[in-house]
């Protein structure tokens, strides 16, 4: 199955009818519900655990119309791996699937979050002394 034709996901805590072009939508719902939530952070770890930062009520959504090539586009400057995380290219009509709790399990302490931060930044420090 393309990309095109699987299904698409969106999380916000916002209520929503439509999403505007160039925003984030991805085919792994985990990782929408975790968008959901508003995170500046967000972890993938070994054992595919997703961890972030983020502490408001989310919901998810589902792409509720056909795609059609050309209408995502993989995200330039994720920090994911490929095919997680793509952006819209037109606005797109929205279904609501349901409220998206915060998983305590899933939570950043935030000693956890002050050390990612700093690795990320030391990363990027080392790549443009290249």
């Amino acid at each position: 199955m393309s990309e095109t034709e699987q299904v698409w996901y969106h999380g916000s805590p916002l209520r929503l009818r439509t999403l505007r072009a160039g925003s984030a939508i991805t085919m792994d719902v985990h990782l929408a519900e975790v968008f959901s939530h508003k995170p500046c952070l967000v972890s993938l770890e070994d054992g595919g655990a997703v961890r972030h930062n983020g502490r408001e009520p989310g919901l998810l959504y589902r792409v509720a119309e056909a795609l059609g090539p050309g209408d995502v586009t993989p995200h330039p400057r994720s920090t994911m791996p490929p095919g997680l995380e793509y952006l819209t290219t037109r606005d797109l009509a929205l279904a609501l699937v349901g409220p998206v709790p915060v998983r305590a399990d899933e939570l950043l302490s935030e000693a956890e979050a002050a050390e990612l931060f700093r690795a990320a930044l030391e990363r990027r420090a080392q790549e443009a002394a290249t």
